[in-house]
């Protein structure tokens, strides 16, 4: 029998029938779903030192089981002594079971890891259905080795919906269990 990640048999089976229910949906192609997420880091401080852009390869390949693919500056800027081409920041494109596996580790391994965590804004939507937060450390992450890292950075974290609007993008996060701010009553 093959693998099917345990969020997206929860998808199937619950979060799509119930935002059909709640958003009247006629035809299930109109629910939303999780695309892709795609992981970023900038590393300024590559111009410096190439080893740099090397470990958050290495970071990301061991955080998404996915080898990271490496981001080079478009133009030159001589205040940041910039060169076109140069190697500035990592990303990667979680799609199908690595996604749902990702997502499923983020929320329920790595945010409880967070220090003084109370959940992530609500407001980060982009108006199109799309979320992205940052977390500033990578160590949230248990698959990370804390003695071999030279130094802590963050990473920005962007899930990309089919939804149209950011209610029902937040709706469908929700859902998988994303554990956002709630506002505060006075």
């Amino acid at each position: 029998m093959a693998y099917v990640p345990r969020l997206f048999t929860e998808y199937k089976e619950r979060i799509a029938p119930e935002l059909q229910k709640k958003f009247a949906y006629k035809t299930v192609m109109q629910i939303p779903q999780l695309e892709k997420i795609v992981l970023s880091r900038g590393a300024g401080k590559a111009t410096q030192d190439k080893k740099i852009v090397e470990s958050a390869v290495e970071q990301f390949g061991v955080i998404t089981g996915q080898k990271a693919v490496v981001t080079n500056a478009k133009k030159d800027i001589s205040n940041f002594k910039l060169r076109k081409g140069m190697p500035i920041g990592v990303r990667v494109t979680l799609r199908r079971d690595r996604m749902y596996d990702f997502l499923d580790r983020l929320i329920n391994v790595a945010m409880p890891r967070i220090r003084d965590f109370r959940g992530v804004p609500a407001n980060s939507f982009d108006g199109r259905g799309n979320y992205s937060i940052g977390v500033r450390e990578q160590i949230i992450f248990p698959e990370i080795d804390v003695d071999k890292i030279g130094e802590i950075s963050g990473l920005n974290i962007t899930f990309v919906t089919s939804a149209r609007t950011d209610e029902e993008a937040y709706a469908l996060l929700k859902e998988f269990g994303m554990p956002f701010k709630t506002a505060a009553k006075n």
